[in-house]
């Protein structure tokens, strides 16, 4: 009896705790919320207005308050979030975390993100200068005169608020840049598996590239430059692993806009859902509104730039995805054998160029909690050499990382002209001056004009093809130039009434230039393009609701050959049954999704792990947008050699014995945690997404501050993005970061809202 109520008093203290936590940790972080300004620096009243969210809407007579006044508040909002962004973008994470972010932290420097931020800075013009500036001084007011109302964040992570420049400000772009771009780990990929299999069989498992809105045939497959080199001998240690997978594969979005003749109120409307990580709160753009008398504009930034890339003013509205437009290369190059510190230009030997950063390292032992340490960052005339700082090119080699945002660099931005732009042609020239970052900007204006346009800078290369490392023979420069930004991939006013992209291969079979060859699967794209061809006008609420479409068209072509196989085996005909009736929509509630996905991710490793070994197949298959088209043209012919198991001789392997095998497994992990029925088998019981706290994402105490658990349907592979890491299924990692519809035809209102869908959402 006495341990009964010893129990109960400790669930009460539990409780108590709680509901303390809960009912004070938001109010921890406090300060004035809404009300007139006053900032050093304004030139005439601001006042901020909140909506029941906590938005903070922005009014000022002139921009430049205006500016400095969403610098103020995203920093009340959001300074610590501001702050590990920069710490991560420059390199300095390991003053938080310590030795465990090293390698991190050599890596970031060695890419140079905060070298190309203070080069850019010094560059602007004036007008760009003043734009950041303006911001920057916003930031510095809260954290210099607001020291009070530093977020509780700081104490508990022991470090303080730091005034930001814009090359602080310029950082975080750069890193935006950076963590949407995929091709140099995508060549690493390449290079493991021309080395591993030779470039004739490793062809067969290159990227398919597919241009749904080209005729059938048109699709594209990587082709390897035959550059005489010897195989580079790429291991898959873990340094290599953390270069592949960053950024994280999948990172993408939807976005379209419709003319007003698909529009109910006669102006266009353009809707957008970026895919990003955002498990970690408070999530990764930073929404507000901002009101002159020459601007009403409401939408989102990254924290720690001004401005808005995503929303709508009076006049035009806008939303972006990744590209993927290849703007990096790996370069192999040759040491001079007389003297390590030279490389070779042909037959001309150059000195490296040679730079020492010193980081700090958080150490208890060291005085002051922090020990320095003194990288070396070696340079040639393409970039910064990445063999050695990633351990896993092999260091008998010396490899190069190139990357256009480096040599791109222009006097403005065009964050400013975006964020003012009266009309469509004003979105696009805003476009044509941003060089740092490589996006699909689909855009409107209220005159009825509808447009997509890449912003971003891509070279002309000589050998028009970038899918492995480039073997540095002469002097040359294989780079020639870069496309024109009116030859960049664009629409204007399209005969078809809509324009959108899902970061799927947007360019034709006579684009004159190599473009990328690394794509999303064209999946989402047909979704989209399947319901917006349909006849007839569209309401708001129906673009709302086809962002979270969970129709899932890769399982449509390939669940019926995964049922025909499993029907024809008693220890799998439910399953078979279960992928018979499924109408191939991944929600919540349905068994059929579970039992495609898990077939379908265990017939991947029996494909591939043969051949490939473990280690090589993992790092493939960790980066979908890599080997998931190929996989479906595999699956739907039937008779790839790859399906045979190389290890057994004796026996040739079919795809029906490969599926069998897949469901098993499949059968047995799920039989442990979901029961023996199939039919229990529900998708949001395995595919769910937490969010947590960066200070506490595990342990007790997460959900104290901010962690929660939720079922989420959809999938990679759907318009509703539930996007799970393929070697730790099923939990989501990368799911919409933010929804919007605006419709021009509303001159009060734009939807948006969370990543978590209600069951049954359905667009048809």
């Amino acid at each position: 009896m006495k341990r009964r109520y010893y129990a109960l008093g400790a669930g009460v203290i539990v409780l108590a705790v709680g509901v303390a936590a809960w009912w004070s940790l938001p109010r921890l972080n406090d300060y004035q919320r809404q009300g007139n300004l006053n900032l050093p620096g304004l030139i005439q009243p601001v006042s901020v207005q909140r909506d029941g969210k906590g938005m903070a809407y922005i009014r000022a007579r002139n921009l430049d308050d205006a500016i400095m006044a969403q610098g103020f508040v995203t920093a009340q909002d959001r300074l610590f979030q501001m702050q590990l962004t920069r710490l991560l973008a420059q390199g300095r994470i390991a003053e938080l975390a310590g030795d465990r972010a090293r390698s991190l932290d050599i890596m970031m420097r060695t890419i140079g993100i905060h070298r190309n931020a203070k080069k850019h800075a010094a560059i602007l013009d004036e007008k760009t200068r003043h734009f950041f500036q303006q911001y920057v001084d916003g930031v510095n007011a809260f954290v210099t005169t607001r020291t009070g109302s530093h977020p509780l964040e700081f104490k508990l992570a022991g470090i303080k608020a730091e005034p930001w420049s814009i090359s602080d400000a310029l950082s975080v772009a750069y890193y935006m840049g950076w963590i949407t771009s995929a091709n140099a780990g995508t060549e690493v990929i390449t290079q493991m598996l021309v080395d591993k299999v030779g470039p004739v069989k490793a062809r067969e498992i290159f990227p398919l590239n597919i241009n749904p809105d080209e005729p059938t045939g048109a699709d594209r497959v990587a082709r390897i430059i035959d550059n005489g080199s010897e195989p580079l001998h790429l291991t898959t240690d873990r340094s290599i692993l953390t270069f592949c997978r960053f950024p994280v594969d999948g990172s993408g979005s939807n976005n379209w806009a419709v003319a007003p003749k698909l529009s109910p109120s006669g102006k266009p409307i353009v809707a957008n859902d970026p895919h990003l990580d955002a498990r970690i709160l408070p999530g990764v753009w930073y929404p507000c509104g901002i009101i002159t008398p020459e601007l009403r504009a409401v939408g989102v930034m990254i924290p720690g730039i001004p401005g808005m890339v995503i929303g709508r003013t009076d006049r035009v509205a806008m939303g972006v995805t990744n590209a993927y437009g290849d703007c990096q290369d790996l370069f192999v190059e040759s040491l001079d054998p007389s003297d390590s510190g030279r490389y070779l230009e042909g037959d001309t030997s150059v000195p490296f160029t040679v730079i020492k950063e010193t980081m700090k390292i958080r150490d208890k032992n060291a005085p002051g909690g922090l020990r320095a340490e003194e990288v070396e960052i070696k340079l040639t005339r393409r970039g910064p050499v990445v063999s050695g700082v990633l351990p896993g090119l092999n260091t008998s080699k010396v490899i190069s990382l190139r990357w256009a945002a480096s040599e791109t660099m222009a006097p403005s931005m065009g964050l400013q002209e975006l964020l003012t732009a009266r009309s469509a042609e004003e979105v696009r020239e805003a476009i044509k001056q941003i060089s740092f970052v490589v996006l699909n900007c689909v855009f409107a204006d209220v005159d009825g004009n509808i447009g997509w346009h890449v912003s971003g800078k891509l070279p002309i290369r000589s050998q028009r093809d970038s899918t492995v490392p480039y073997v540095v023979k002469d002097g040359k420069d294989n780079w020639t130039g870069w496309i024109p930004f009116a030859e960049m991939p664009h629409s204007m006013n399209s005969g078809k009434g809509w324009v959108g992209t899902c970061n799927h291969k947007t360019v034709g079979k006579d684009y004159p230039y190599y473009y990328s060859s690394y794509f999303a699967p064209s999946y989402r794209y047909r979704r989209l393009k399947q319901i917006l061809e349909r006849p007839g006008v569209r309401t708001v609420d129906e673009h709302w609701q086809l962002q979270r479409d969970t129709k899932n068209l890769m399982a449509e072509q390939m669940a019926p050959v995964f049922a025909q196989a499993l029907l024809a085996h008693e220890d799998t005909k439910e399953m078979g049954q279960i992928l018979s009736a499924w109408d191939h929509r991944d929600d919540t509630d349905q068994a059929g999704a579970t039992v495609f996905q898990g077939v379908y991710r265990n017939l991947a490793y029996l494909v591939f792990r043969d051949e490939l070994g473990a280690e090589i197949m993992d790092t493939m298959l960790g980066t979908g947008y890599f080997w998931q088209e190929r996989f479906q043209k595999m699956v739907m012919d039937g008779a790839s050699p790859w399906f045979d198991n190389v290890l057994t001789p004796n026996k040739k392997e079919t795809l029906d014995d490969l599926l069998h095998v897949a469901a098993s497994q499949a059968a047995k992990t799920f039989e442990g945690s979901l029961g023996k029925d199939p039919a229990q088998w529900q998708w949001g019981k395995v595919h769910q997404i937490e969010f947590v706290n960066p200070l506490r994402r595990s342990g007790i105490g997460k959900s104290l501050v901010g962690g929660a658990v939720y079922p989420m349907g959809g999938s990679r592979e759907t318009l509703y993005c539930g996007w799970y890491d393929f070697r730790k299924p099923f939990d989501v990692i990368l799911s919409a970061s933010l929804r919007m519809v605006a419709d021009l035809g509303d001159e009060e209102k734009v939807m948006a809202g969370s990543n978590i869908q209600p069951a049954h959402q359905r667009s048809d």
